[in-house]
């Protein structure tokens, strides 16, 4: 596995605003931890009452391909609030994490609306893509890595010189810094590898993630063509809007898994 840490600005005199993405944080935290799958919630029960509450929950709001398409107005919503159902905890924080990295520079350059609309649209998408690829499957399909992986992908186009630290496990975990512009296609690349070999079985919906990368993406590119902010010098700095804001390292996310994309 292989954790990627990125950089997050902080224009000088003042934090980034990005009050949609901590809102996005916080509602699937909280959806989090009320449901079955923290185990925090003395309401599921304990042992295999609680495993049966799991599997009724990710059934209820998740994605089930297999009935998508059934034409059920509740089936037809489930890839909206597959969005803020996530599996188990490292599901839901590595998920997290990845929003919070690269999130805040997303928003901050599309605006509060633009960015809710892009979000969930671009999430939606994503999982409805992936049940269109499994249209057979019974698996429930839960997770907000779809709508992570599109602002991944308008990160991408938007900021491609922001520097990058990776983590690498076969190379001990010794960090190297490297420009969103190598980072992330090397991370495309290891989900399509992936994806290439993931079961029909519950796992990481590799493709949910490639197909909103390519949304982002596509949408970045449409919607700012050659106004993209783009990185300089060594990377202690990026330019989005004409305006400079210095960046320092901070953590980013890597993929999950009941399919949890």
């Amino acid at each position: 596995m292989i954790s990627f840490w990125s950089t997050l600005g902080r224009r000088a005199g003042r934090p980034r605003q990005a009050p949609v993405m901590y809102a996005l944080i916080a509602l699937c935290c909280l959806i989090f931890l009320i449901g079955p799958a923290s185990g925090l919630n003395p309401v599921y029960g304990l042992g295999d009452d609680l495993l049966a509450a799991q599997r009724e929950y990710f059934r209820h709001w998740g994605v089930v391909p297999a009935e998508l398409f059934e034409g059920s107005p509740r089936a037809v919503l489930t890839p909206a609030t597959g969005l803020f159902v996530h599996g188990n905890w490292v599901h839901l924080l590595g998920n997290m994490l990845f929003l919070y990295v690269f999130g805040v520079m997303t928003e901050e350059r599309m605006g509060r609306i633009e960015f809710t609309l892009f979000y969930l649209c671009c999430g939606y998408l994503a999982l409805l893509g992936y049940a269109v690829a499994n249209a057979d499957s019974e698996q429930s399909l839960v997770g907000a890595s779809g709508a992570i992986s599109a602002v991944l992908g308008a990160f991408l186009f938007l900021f491609p010189r922001a520097r990058v630290t990776s983590l690498l496990p076969f190379l001990f975990f010794l960090p190297l810094r490297f420009p969103a512009w190598v980072v992330l296609p090397f991370w495309v690349a290891l989900q399509w590898l992936a994806a290439g070999r993931a079961s029909s079985g519950p796992g990481v919906a590799y493709l949910a993630h490639l197909v909103g990368f390519g949304l982002g993406f596509a949408y970045a590119w449409a919607r700012f063509g050659r106004r993209r902010g783009t990185g300089r010098g060594l990377g202690t700095t990026v330019v989005g809007d004409g305006r400079a804001t210095r960046v320092k390292p901070a953590p980013a996310p890597a993929p999950e898994g009941e399919n949890q994309p």
